[in-house]
């Protein structure tokens, strides 16, 4: 399958909304706790080894970072939340500004959220998906490392997600994925090209 995303050129940083580019266009964010291996799976989708900052330290993407495709295409890298180890004044800026940016951003399309397929539906994942969904942005989830786990545990993870979004009336599509084995790209390669008009 072809992938457009290796394209993907570093644009700006911002702290805010009113900070960052042009509202036009089509763009797709990436929101996760701050180690569900975000950073990773964007690296591995645009084949680029350092395009996303990745860090042992949870919570190090503390801007909203934009990756352009081209003139009308952009993905979106948002702050981590959850374990970051940072002052509560700072999360609670995080926390508006993230909210600004997903209710009034026009030019966002829709959310990939990724959760660690070994700790997924976080108090703090829920919080994300009823703000997107609040948003009206479509969701597509990211259940990542699913490499950790033995692949029967994994479909049951992939299982139980499901329905616990199904009986929540979430309506949100989700996969498995894992960066270091390159395993689900091709599927989150058709959703993001399904949500860009690729």
């Amino acid at each position: 399958m072809k992938n457009p995303y290796t394209k993907a050129q570093f644009v700006t940083s911002a702290p805010r909304l009113s900070r960052c580019p042009p509202d036009q266009g089509v763009e797709i964010a990436f929101a996760g706790r701050s180690n569900a291996g975000k950073s990773s799976a964007l690296n591995t989708l645009t084949q680029q080894k350092t395009l996303a900052r990745t860090s042992k330290t949870p919570g190090r993407t503390q801007l909203i970072n934009f990756f352009r495709l081209d003139d009308q295409r952009r993905l979106v890298d948002l702050p981590g939340y959850g374990f970051a180890k940072v002052p509560e004044a700072v999360k609670r800026e995080w926390q508006r500004n993230l909210t600004q940016y997903l209710n009034r951003r026009q030019s966002l399309a829709g959310l990939i959220v990724l959760m660690d397929a070994r700790h997924p539906l976080t108090e703090h994942d829920e919080q994300m998906l009823n703000l997107a969904e609040a948003a009206g942005l479509k969701i597509h989830i990211l259940l990542t490392k699913a490499d950790k786990l033995k692949k029967s545990q994994a479909e049951r993870t992939l299982q139980a997600v499901s329905e616990a979004l199904a009986a929540g009336e979430l309506d949100a599509s989700v996969q498995l994925f894992s960066a270091t084995k390159r395993q689900g790209l091709e599927e989150l390669i058709r959703v993001l090209n399904d949500w860009t008009g690729q």
